[in-house]
């Protein structure tokens, strides 16, 4: 298989190299069946560190702009997000969305280990941000475990924005499954998925020692930009 070939071969010893990733906490990782590995998301170069430290295969659901950019280098993007286990996510809600979730949740039911960073997109100042429902959704419906993770200095490696990563030291602390089989057959019920989507974020804010905000990072994104656009009418 392509992946892991490029996992073993090339993207494994480079980070290994480069990057000398540290990793506490491998043994909460099933050494078989579906689950989902739930992580803070500190850098775009978080779906590269994560997949090399573990021994099984992780698909994860990457935002779709990677797979629909134009020109060579678009293609190229798509190409290599492809060939790294990523699946398109898209973020616009509706239908698009709930069709993106049922190829992470299909992935879960054939034993895959599925990759979801619950904020939904990078955080824009190093903070914890408040967890969608889509991560709930599937270990509700596919009755699976949900480790959580904590990425550590990859947003120094890669901040928002820096196309070449800066060569340091990065981490990863696996934390131990969490068990939601007591909502089995609740999967619809809102108030239970912001439960379990709060009791995931709670073990990722314990391992990673961020600062939690109870907003969503996409709105904080938001008003960021257009403080930015703002600032710069008045140039």
């Amino acid at each position: 298989m392509f992946y892991q070939f490029m996992k073993r071969f090339i993207v494994g010893p480079l980070v290994n190299v480069f990057f000398r990733p540290w990793v506490k906490g491998l043994e909460n990782i099933p050494a078989s069946g579906g689950a989902i590995l739930a992580s803070n998301h500190l850098s775009v170069s978080d779906s590269i560190f994560l997949p090399v430290a573990v021994s099984r295969p992780v698909i994860f659901l990457a935002k779709m702009d990677y797979f629909t950019g134009k020109g060579p280098k678009g293609r190229v993007t798509a190409w290599f997000f492809r060939m790294i286990n990523q699946l398109p996510m898209d973020r616009s809600g509706g239908a698009a969305s709930a069709n993106s979730l049922g190829a992470g949740a299909q992935a879960l039911v054939d034993g895959s280990l599925l990759g979801i960073y619950p904020e939904g997109t990078r955080s824009p100042d190093g903070r914890l941000y408040r967890g969608k429902l889509g991560v709930a959704k599937l270990a509700l419906e596919a009755g699976v475990p949900v480790i959580p993770i904590a990425m550590i200095g990859t947003d120094k490696v890669q901040p928002i924005g820096k196309r070449v990563p800066n060569i340091r030291r990065v981490g990863m602390i696996i934390g131990e499954p969490l068990d939601f089989s007591r909502y089995a057959g609740m999967s619809e019920d809102r108030f239970v998925q912001r439960s379990v989507v709060d009791e995931i974020m709670y073990a990722i804010m314990r391992l990673s020692g961020q600062e939690y905000a109870d907003t969503y990072a996409a709105t904080v994104k938001a008003q960021l930009d257009a403080e930015r656009r703002e600032a710069g009418k008045k140039k």
